[in-house]
């Protein structure tokens, strides 16, 4: 922290937990830049938050056709899952 006074203007406030949306956690002589919350909340808040995890993301023996009649998706919803917005 100490190199960081001194690189830059800073005003001691507490121990630096967030910064510009990371989780800062200070040890030692390391310091680790993590998104653990932020990646919590996106699962809470398109319900997966209770999911289970899987080394393949989907099923291996489903066939997925462009042809298959079937309920259609909220796209709004797909696109902030996946982190696609158009402008």
């Amino acid at each position: 922290m100490h190199k960081m006074q001194r690189e830059f203007e800073i005003q001691m406030m507490g121990e630096l937990k967030y910064f510009h949306g990371l989780q800062v956690k200070q040890m030692n002589h390391r310091t680790f830049l993590h998104q653990t919350k932020y990646c919590k909340e996106l699962l809470k808040k398109f319900d997966m938050d209770k999911s289970k995890e899987a080394a393949t993301p989907t099923a291996t023996n489903c066939y997925i056709s462009a042809y298959e009649k079937g309920k259609l998706i909220n796209q709004t919803k797909y696109r902030g899952i996946i982190g696609f917005y158009s402008i």
